[in-house]
């Protein structure tokens, strides 16, 4: 079971609004993801039902075929965790998989509510894509979790 008090920094959770987004978009949900694609040593994580809610938005927005291929691609760049059942996709990944960030568009997630009621059960910091895109510093991360001086990215984001 992951650390619930200490959670990877390195580790990302996208809920299906900015995965659909990302594809769908661009903008800042696809400023954040490339961040995440731009860094080997960076985790996206997700839970096959949150592959499964990304791939019925964008079949309802587009196509099936668009969806299908998506979520493809997600498969081959996620790092998997299992999800209890009826848990809320994005969150039972964050938990599961250990990630500190959690980028979504809902405001019921980023609500100061929301936050009391997950704060004794995970700690994840939930926060819309423009604000991580802002705050994401991976000099400062590759030192926290690989130690040692930033190298740069490692990998194409739109490889």
């Amino acid at each position: 079971m992951p650390d619930r008090d200490e959670p990877n920094p390195a580790r990302v959770v996208a809920d299906a609004d900015v995965l659909a987004a990302d594809l769908l978009v661009g903008g800042a949900a696809r400023e954040a993801l490339d961040h995440v694609r731009r860094h080997s040593w960076v985790d996206l994580i997700a839970s096959d039902p949150l592959l499964e809610e990304t791939e019925r938005l964008v079949a309802r927005l587009v196509d099936a075929e668009l969806a299908a291929d998506h979520r493809e691609r997600l498969e081959d760049e996620r790092v998997a965790v299992d999800q209890p059942e009826g848990d809320h996709p994005a969150l039972a990944s964050a938990y599961q998989g250990g990630a500190a960030h959690l980028l979504s568009y809902d405001e019921r997630l980023r609500s100061a509510r929301a936050g009391l009621t997950l704060q004794p059960r995970v700690s994840v910091s939930i926060r819309p894509p423009d604000a991580f895109a802002r705050l994401f510093d991976p000099a400062s991360l590759y030192d926290v979790v690989e130690g040692g001086e930033y190298p740069g990215p490692d990998r194409d984001p739109r490889a």
